[in-house]
């Protein structure tokens, strides 16, 4: 019996691979980079043009919208009027309800990953915080398309058959007399190196893992 149960325990333990310090360290530093980009805008919206040479702008956290000036976002409601665009109201957005919350939790959950150091937990936390991002920027995608492109053209008093108005997800684009500019703020930045470090800390776990043991 006690023999039978030696040939046993080494299999039941070869099922829990330890990740390496590098991976380890990898990952925990993702998850704060990660829990340290709601504290910033995540991403810059800008418009230009002769009469706003100074531009206006919009800053889109993972909690609300705001002007880069205090008057920019009500500015751009009133230009957006003109073309039949809806009213950008942070309250009214939905994603923006729970964005915050979700991240602030998906960083927690990555420290204590870091913590347990088991591959499969590394890799599926890994695959997760990447299946987000690309989520968000569809769903980001999306609203530019939706504000753009769903004019109430009965009521606006400038009417261009066929314009839309969806500035670019990223980079710059010409819009009427408008040059719209859509880049990463620090919070993007912040996020996109989690998912980058992220994605290193997978590939660490699978080509340079602990050789299997059982915890005690």
């Amino acid at each position: 019996m006690t023999t039978a149960a030696a040939r046993v325990a080494p299999a039941v333990g070869a099922t829990r691979v330890w990740v390496s310090g590098r991976a380890r360290v990898l990952l925990a530093v993702s998850a704060l980079l990660l829990g340290c980009s709601v504290l910033f805008p995540l991403w810059r919206v800008s418009l230009h043009a002769p009469q706003y040479p100074e531009g206006l702008g919009m800053y889109i956290w993972a909690h609300t919208v705001t002007g880069v000036e205090p008057t920019d976002l009500q500015n751009i409601n009133g230009l957006n009027h003109y073309i039949g665009m809806a009213t950008i109201e942070p309250d009214a957005i939905p994603e923006l309800r729970f964005m915050r919350p979700g991240m602030l939790a998906m960083a927690l959950t990555g420290l204590l990953v870091a913590l347990r150091a088991r591959r499969r937990l590394v890799m599926a936390w890994s695959a997760a915080l990447v299946l987000a991002a690309i989520v968000g920027m569809g769903d980001f995608y999306k609203w530019e398309y939706d504000y753009g492109h769903h004019l109430d053209l009965e009521h606006a008093p400038i009417k261009i058959p066929g314009m839309a108005y969806q500035p670019p997800l990223i980079g710059s684009k010409t819009l009427l007399n408008f040059t719209a500019t859509s880049w990463p703020a620090t919070g993007g930045v912040l996020a996109i190196a989690s998912v980058m470090l992220a994605t290193a800390a997978a590939v660490t776990a699978g080509l340079a893992s602990a050789p299997a043991r059982s915890r005690a």
